[in-house]
């Protein structure tokens, strides 16, 4: 009994794809599309898309097209090949404006531009425009059910261009282009007021300036640290209980010594 379930296994799978394979070489769409159709109900993706792709054209002006292309879309979306279900999903929606399936074809469209956002450290042109999609999505259909799976990534996406933007101040500090890290703090607060890295920013910003007013030349030297100072107090204005605390009171008493120099001098 064991081995004729094996040998009844074995023939149902070579059947089944064999079925495909003359599915795949057929010139009869409604095959395609009928196999196809079974195929996406079984969970098999690839296979599915292969053959909707290939019929895709075909169908186009037809009733049974808007079905197709959902379907075809919803294979990629399965498979994990988002930038190839964005785009399907987008193209599905504007084909079909008034299908029932239009705002799951713009939800998934957001999902899959959202899904191709790159780590923070690196360029985040893909995590900008997803963030748009997502804006589509929830200007289209606010009072959506799938809002709060809309605003949360939103929330991280937004988050991940937080850290992307601090971190490249960052480095400029420590590189000790002091110049340019003030410069990309000061854009990076601009940006993202309501930031929760605000408190090291602030710190950071004011390390900068600590650091070019202690090493600059004579000419420059008084302005930029009494520039310094002001920073520094910024930074205690909204950060009284800061973990960096010490380190800027410290390096603040550096900075009214060097000061007093000027005091003497004059």
């Amino acid at each position: 009994m064991k081995n004729l379930f094996y040998i009844l296994i074995t023939f149902l799978f070579f059947t089944s794809c064999s079925e495909y394979q003359k599915a795949l070489k057929s010139e009869d769409i409604a095959v395609k599309f009928a196999l196809g159709e079974q195929l996406y109900k079984d969970g098999k993706y690839s296979k599915a898309s292969r053959l909707f792709d290939q019929i895709v054209p075909a169908y186009r002006g037809k009733p049974q097209a808007e079905k197709l292309m959902f379907l075809d879309a919803d294979s990629y979306f399965h498979m994990g090949l988002n930038a190839q279900a964005g785009f399907r999903f987008e193209r599905f929606a504007k084909s079909y404006s008034k299908s029932d399936k239009v705002e799951e074809a713009y939800y998934k469209s957001a999902l899959s531009y959202a899904a191709l956002s790159p780590v923070f450290s690196k360029e985040q042109h893909d995590t900008e425009h997803a963030l748009e999609k997502l804006q589509v999505f929830a200007n289209l259909y606010p009072n959506s059910e799938f809002m709060p799976k809309i605003n949360e990534l939103v929330k991280e996406l937004q988050y991940k261009l937080e850290l992307k933007a601090y971190s490249t101040a960052k480095q400029y500090n420590h590189i000790s282009d002091f110049k340019a890290s003030i410069s990309a703090f000061d854009n990076f607060i601009g940006d993202f007021p309501g930031t929760s890295l605000r408190e090291k920013a602030l710190f950071y910003k004011f390390d900068s300036a600590y650091h070019l007013g202690m090493k600059s030349v004579e000419s420059k030297k008084q302005d930029r640290l009494t520039t310094a100072i002001s920073y520094y107090n910024s930074f205690k204005k909204v950060n009284a209980d800061s973990e960096f605390n010490k380190d800027a009171d410290k390096m603040v008493e550096d900075l009214k010594e060097q000061l007093e120099k000027y005091s003497t001098k004059s």
